[in-house]
């Protein structure tokens, strides 16, 4: 389950931000998920809840943004929204697409105590 490798890279983040800007209490952490990123977000929810016992996060809500899936199509020379990696261009129906987004995942922003 690499939700939990995940977790852990979150709380080092987590841990560092808040030693730096002498945070003692993260109460909500905003987390930005691409599409097409590969993660169970619930596995994600349920392995953030574990790895952050112990640390100023512990207790923080964990809200998910999700990011669509964007494409640059090579016919059209538009960026559009895709559902999936294959789906052709939703207004030209071209299979020449590019890839532009949809695979991030970030730390949007914390709210601390």
């Amino acid at each position: 389950m690499h939700e939990m490798a995940i977790a852990e890279g979150i709380r080092g983040v987590v841990e560092d931000a808040a030693r730096a800007n002498d945070v003692r209490k993260i109460t909500r952490l905003r987390l930005e998920i691409g599409r097409f990123a590969g993660v169970e977000k619930h596995a994600l929810e349920f392995a953030f809840e574990v790895v952050m016992r112990g640390c100023p996060a512990e207790g923080a809500v964990l809200e998910i943004i999700d990011l669509p899936g964007r494409a640059l199509c090579y016919d059209c020379m538009e960026e559009v929204e895709i559902m999936d990696r294959l789906d052709p261009c939703p207004l030209c129906g071209s299979g020449k697409l590019m890839p532009q987004g949809g695979d991030e995942m970030r730390i949007k922003d914390m709210e601390v105590a």
